[in-house]
C-alpha cells in the first residue's frame, strides 16, 4: 500500500495529540507501518499544534512534506487556510467551523480573514462540521475533536467496530462513553 499522510492541526488545547493517537491506534490495529510527529507551537499559549500520521506498508520518517496530505484535520477555521498548502492537489480538508482568535487578533495587530471556508474550497475538497455545536449538545464541549474523528472515520478503509475499539483503549477511561457518543454524531454527519 502506498503511504497515506493525515495531518492534524488546531489550537493547544484542542486535542491534535489524542486524535492523532486515535488515528495511530486504528492505522497499528490494521497491521500498517505507522510513524506518528507531534509539532508542538505555542500550545500552552493558544498557539498552532500541528501532528502528522503516516501510515502504509513501510514508512521511513514521520513528517509529512509540503503537497503531500491526503487529509488535513483541522479543529479550526485559520489553521485549516494555515496549513492548506501541504495538501495534495486532490487532498480532503475536513475543518472544524470554529473561529478561536490568535493572540494577534485578540491585540489588534492583524484581521481574522474573511471567508475562509470559501478560500479552502476554491481549491479543495472541504468537508466543513460545526463540532463544537455539536458536541455542546452531547453536553460536553471538550468531545468535539472525537466528533471530526468521526467525521473521518466514514471517508477511511477501517470498520466502525475497529475506530470503537481504538476510542475505548485510547480517551481518557472516565470519558469513554461520551467520547464513544461524539464519534457516532461525527460518523452520522
Amino acid at each position: 500500500m502506498e503511504t497515506k499522510n493525515i495531518m492534524i492541526v488546531g489550537v493547544g488545547g484542542q486535542g491534535t495529540l489524542l486524535t492523532s493517537r486515535i488515528l495511530g491506534g486504528i492505522t497499528t490495529m490494521a497491521g500498517y507501518d505507522v510513524k506518528l510527529s507531534e509539532v508542538h507551537g505555542m500550545a500552552q499559549r493558544g498557539g498552532s499544534v500541528v501532528t502528522f500520521v503516516r501510515y502504509g506498508d513501510k514508512v521511513y520518517e514521520p513528517i509529512v512534506e509540503i503537497g503531500k496530505a491526503d487529509v488535513l484535520i483541522a479543529f479550526e477555521k485559520l489553521e485549516a487556510l494555515r496549513y492548506m498548502h501541504y495538501l495534495k492537489k486532490d487532498g480532503v480538508i475536513i475543518v472544524n467551523d470554529q473561529r478561536i482568535d490568535p493572540m494577534t487578533v485578540v491585540t489588534g495587530v492583524a484581521k481574522y480573514p474573511e471567508n475562509i471556508l470559501e478560500t479552502l474550497s476554491k481549491d479543495h475538497k472541504v468537508i466543513a462540521v460545526k463540532a463544537m455545536d455539536e458536541a455542546k449538545k452531547l453536553g460536553n464541549a471538550k468531545v468535539f475533536n472525537t466528533i471530526i474523528v468521526g467525521v473521518a472515520a466514514k471517508h477511511m478503509d477501517f470498520k466502525k467496530e475497529e475506530w470503537i475499539k481504538v476510542i475505548e483503549k485510547t480517551v481518557p477511561q472516565k470519558t469513554v462513553e461520551i467520547n464513544k457518543a461524539a464519534f457516532e454524531v461525527g460518523y452520522n454527519i
